[in-house]
C-alpha cells in the first residue's frame, strides 16, 4: 500500500511547523555558524596552531552537509519529529561534553562530529516537514525557516562573548547546550502530516513497480523450485541420521508412521516454505537494490554530462572553500589587526550574520523577478565576493572591517536562489538528486576552507595571503560557472519552442524555460 499524506494546508497547523523550525535552526545553528567567538577561546586555552583549531568549527559546519543523504534516510525511515528529537540531544550533549574536553582532538569528536551531524539531522528534519505542510507558499516558509540560522548567528555571537565574560568557556558550552534541549519540545509539535484512516505503509512507493503482479507470478515458480530444494536436503539428511544411527535407511519410513513424527513433518514443511519465502524475498530485495544503485550511478554520469552542472558544483565547491572562513575567522582578523576591543560596536560575526538573513530575502526576492537570470544573479553575488574577501587584508579599522562583514554576508545570502540555479540547470525532476550531490561537495568546501586559511596564517604569520586565496578561489568558481553556463543559456531560449527533448543537454534547456 503506498503512503498517501493529506493535502499541504498551507496554513492552520503549518504555521507552527514553521515557527518550532525556526526555533530549532536558531538553537542548532547558533553556537556552530558563530563559533568564531569560541574559536579565540580555544586557541587561547590549547595553544595549537590556527588551522588545527579551524578544523573544530569546520566540522561542525561541514559534517552535516557531507552525511545529507544519510540524514535524508534518516528522516524518510522515522520520520521528522523522533530524528528532531533525537538530533536534539545529540546537539545538547556535544555542546556540555565539549565543556569537558581535555584536548582538541576531544572537539572534534564532541563538536565537530557530534553537534555537526545533529545539525545536519535537523536541518532536513525542518525542511521536509515544511514541504510537506506548505505547496503554493512553499517559497515563504523555506524563506522564514531559513533565517532561523541567520538570526542564530546574529544573536549566539554576542550571547557567547557574553557568557564567556561571566562564566568562562566551560559554562557558556554548558549554558548554551541547556538551551539547545528546548529542540525537543520544538520536535514535540511536528505532528506528521498522514492521513488517520490509512494504515502505514509496507512498501515505499518506489517499490510499488507495475509489474508487481508478474513478480508474484515469478514468486509462486520459484517457491516451488526452493520448496523442493528443501526437501531433497531434508531428506537426505533424515536418511543419513537414520543410516547412521541403525545401520538401515528403512527406519524412515517407519518413523513417518508415528503421529507425532508426521505433526513434526508437517511443521517442518510449513517451516521450510516460510525459508523459501523469506530466501526469495531476500534474492529480490537485493535485485530491487542493485538495480537502484544502477539506475542512480547512471544518472549521476548523465547529470555531469552537463557542463552547466559540471560547473555548478565547482563554484559551490570553491565558494565554500573561500567564503566560509569570515564567518570563523573574521574575529581573529581584528585581533590580529590590531583592533581594540573598546571600538567593537557589535561583534563582527553578528554583523554577517544579520546581513546574512537580509540577503537571503532580498536576493530571494529578486530570483522571482522574472526579467532576472537567476544564473547571472548568482555569478554576480560570487564576483563581488571575490573582491570583498581580497580587500579584507587592507582594511585596518573595526568601521572597515564591519563594512566588508556586511557585504560577505548579505552575499553568503546566496544559499536562498541556490536551489533556483540547481533546478534551472537540471530540472525539477533531478533537483533533489542533484541537490544532494551539490551540497556533498558544499560541505567538503566547509569542511577545508577555514583549516587552509588557517595554515596560510601559521605559515606567513598573517591573514593577507590567507584572504587572498579566498577571493581567488571564489573568483575562479564564478567565471568558470559563467564561462560554462553562457553557451547553454543561448541554446535555452533558442529551443524553447521545440517538442520534446531528446538529449539530455537538449533536456536542461527546455526545462529550465519553466522554471
Amino acid at each position: 500500500m503506498t503512503m498517501e499524506f493529506k493535502r499541504s494546508p498551507d496554513g492552520g497547523w503549518g504555521w507552527v511547523i514553521v515557527l518550532v523550525s525556526f526555533v530549532t535552526q536558531f538553537l542548532c545553528y547558533g553556537s556552530p555558524l558563530a563559533v568564531g567567538v569560541l574559536y579565540i577561546e580555544w586557541l587561547d586555552a590549547f595553544g595549537e596552531g590556527k588551522g588545527k583549531t579551524a578544523w573544530i568549527g569546520s566540522l561542525a559546519s561541514g559534517v552535516g552537509l557531507l552525511a545529507s543523504p544519510v540524514c535524508s534516510l534518516c528522516v524518510s525511515s522515522f520520520g521528522a519529529r523522533p530524528v528532531t528529537i533525537f538530533s536534539g540531544f545529540m546537539v545538547a550533549g556535544g555542546l556540555m561534553l565539549s565543556s569537558f574536553a581535555p584536548n582538541i582532538y576531544f572537539l572534534f569528536f564532541s563538536y565537530g562530529i557530534v553537534v555537526g551531524l545533529g545539525c545536519g539531522l535537523l536541518y532536513t528534519a525542518t525542511v521536509t516537514i515544511t514541504c510537506q505542510y506548505f505547496d503554493s507558499r512553499r517559497g515563504l516558509a523555506l524563506g522564514l525557516i531559513s533565517t532561523g540560522s541567520s538570526v542564530g548567528l546574529f544573536i549566539y555571537a554576542a550571547l557567547q562573548r557574553l557568557l564567556i565574560e561571566f562564566y568562562g568557556l566551560d559554562g557558556c558550552l554548558l549554558i548554551v547546550g541547556a538551551l539547545a534541549l528546548n529542540i525537543l519540545a520544538c520536535g514535540s509539535l511536528m505532528r506528521p502530516l498522514r492521513s488517520s484512516d490509512r494504515p502505514l505503509p509496507e512498501k515505499t512507493a518506489l517499490e510499488n513497480v507495475p509489474d508487481r503482479y508478474l513478480v508474484y507470478n515469478e514468486k509462486e515458480k520459484n517457491l516451488e523450485e526452493n520448496i523442493n530444494i528443501l526437501e531433497k536436503s531434508y531428506r537426505g539428511d533424515e536418511t543419513c541420521k537414520s543410516t547412521l544411527a541403525n545401520g538401515d535407511c528403512k527406519q524412515e519410513s517407519l518413523l513417518h508412521k508415528n503421529p507425532t513424527t508426521m505433526a513434526h513433518t508437517k511443521e517442518t514443511e510449513t517451516y521450510k516454505k516460510k525459508v523459501a519465502e523469506r530466501t526469495y524475498f531476500c534474492k529480490q530485495l537485493a535485485k530491487r537494490k542493485w538495480q537502484l544503485y544502477k539506475n542512480y550511478c547512471e544518472e549521476t554520469v548523465t547529470l555531469f554530462k552537463n557542463k552547466v552542472f559540471s560547473a555548478l558544483f565547482i563554484a559551490i565547491f570553491l565558494f565554500d572553500i573561500g567564503g566560509f572562513p569570515p564567518s570563523l575567522l573574521m574575529e581573529d582578523v581584528a585581533r590580529s589587526s590590531n583592533v581594540k576591543e573598546e571600538d567593537f560596536t557589535m561583534p563582527l560575526i553578528s554583523i554577517i550574520g544579520i546581513m546574512t538573513a537580509v540577503g537571503k530575502l532580498i536576493l530571494g526576492i529578486l530570483a522571482d523577478f522574472k526579467w532576472i537570470n537567476t544564473l547571472y544573479l548568482y555569478v554576480a553575488t560570487l564576483i563581488i565576493m571575490s573582491l570583498a574577501l581580497c580587500a579584507i587584508p587592507f582594511a585596518k579599522s573595526y568601521v572597515t572591517l564591519a563594512i566588508l562583514s556586511g557585504i560577505v554576508g548579505f552575499l553568503t545570502g546566496n544559499w536562498s536562489i541556490f536551489p533556483y540555479v540547481t533546478t534551472k540547470t537540471v530540472g525539477i525532476e533531478k533537483l533533489a538528486h542533484a541537490y544532494g550531490i551539490l551540497m556533498f561537495f558544499a560541505g567538503l568546501g566547509n569542511s577545508l576552507g577555514p583549516p587552509i586559511v588557517g595554515w596560510f596564517f601559521d605559515w606567513t604569520q598573517t591573514y593577507d595571503i590567507a584572504f587572498y586565496f579566498s577571493g581567488f578561489c571564489v573568483l575562479l568558481g564564478g567565471f568558470i560557472l559563467l564561462l560554462a553556463a553562457l553557451p547553454s543559456w543561448d541554446t535555452c531560449n533558442k529551443q524553447v519552442p521545440k517538442p520534446a527533448p531528446t538529449t539530455f543537454l537538449y533536456k536542461v534547456a527546455s526545462n529550465s524555460s519553466n522554471v
